[in-house]
C-alpha cells in the first residue's frame, strides 16, 4: 500500500467510524456532510474527493460491516456453498456451533456498530444480503429438502426472522449470556421447527 492509498484508507476509516457514531444519536435522512466531516475531523473538499453525498458512506459503511462478518467464518463462504451439492439432505445441518458461534461473537465483539445496524436495518441493506444468502445457500439446501420453489422464500424468513429476533433481545440485555449459550437456543429453536417443517 503507497502513501496515497494508505491516507485514502484512514479518511475512509474516519467517515465510516463518524457515520457509526452520528446514527447511534439520529436516523440516517438527517445526517449531513457537513456534520460528518466536523465528526470525522476531515474538510468537506476531502469527503468529495472519496464520497458523492452520504448514501455513498452509508454503503460503504455496511460493505465493510458484511466482509467483516464473513473473515469471522473459518471456512471459506464459496467452498460451503460449493460443497452443498455434493451432501446428502441428512449432512445440510448448517445451523452447527461451528457456524453460529462465530456469528455469534461477530456481534458480541461489535454490539455497538451491531445495536446501531439493527435501528437501521432498511439503510444498512440486509436485505440484500439476505437474498445472496438465499440465492446460494438456502435455496440449495432447501431443494435439497423437496421444499417447492415457491415456498422457499417464506421457509428462509421464517428461519432469519426468529435468529434476527433471539439476537436483538440478547444484544438488548448486553450479551449478557455466553455464545455457547446463545448458539444452544438457536439450535434447539431451529432444529425443533425443521423437524415440524420437514413432516409438514
Amino acid at each position: 500500500m503507497n502513501k496515497f492509498e494508505s491516507r485514502y484508507f484512514q479518511t475512509s476509516e474516519k467517515i465510516d467510524e463518524a457515520l457509526v457514531r452520528l446514527l447511534d444519536k439520529k436516523t440516517f435522512e438527517y445526517i449531513t456532510v457537513k456534520e460528518l466531516c466536523t465528526e470525522a475531523g476531515v474538510n468537506r473538499s476531502t469527503f468529495y474527493l472519496h464520497y458523492e453525498n452520504t448514501r455513498d458512506v452509508l454503503e460503504e459503511t455496511a460493505e465493510k460491516l458484511i466482509e467483516k462478518f464473513l473473515s469471522y467464518f473459518p471456512e471459506d463462504p464459496h467452498t460451503a456453498v460449493n460443497a452443498i451439492a455434493e451432501k446428502r439432505p441428512e449432512e445440510l445441518v448448517f445451523m452447527k456451533p461451528e457456524y453460529i458461534i462465530p456469528y455469534l461473537t461477530f456481534i458480541k465483539e461489535n454490539k455497538n456498530i451491531f445495536c446501531v445496524a439493527l435501528k437501521n436495518y432498511d439503510n444498512f441493506n440486509f436485505e440484500k444480503t439476505y437474498s445472496r444468502l438465499f440465492h446460494h445457500v438456502f435455496d440449495p439446501i432447501l431443494k435439497k429438502f423437496d421444499f417447492p420453489e415457491e415456498d422457499r422464500k417464506y421457509v428462509m424468513m421464517f428461519y432469519l426472522s426468529g435468529i434476527n429476533s433471539l439476537v436483538t433481545e440478547w444484544l438488548n440485555s448486553g450479551c449478557k449470556e455466553s455464545t455457547e449459550h446463545i448458539s444452544k437456543i438457536i439450535i434447539k429453536c431451529i432444529m425443533d421447527k425443521r423437524e415440524n417443517c420437514l413432516s409438514f
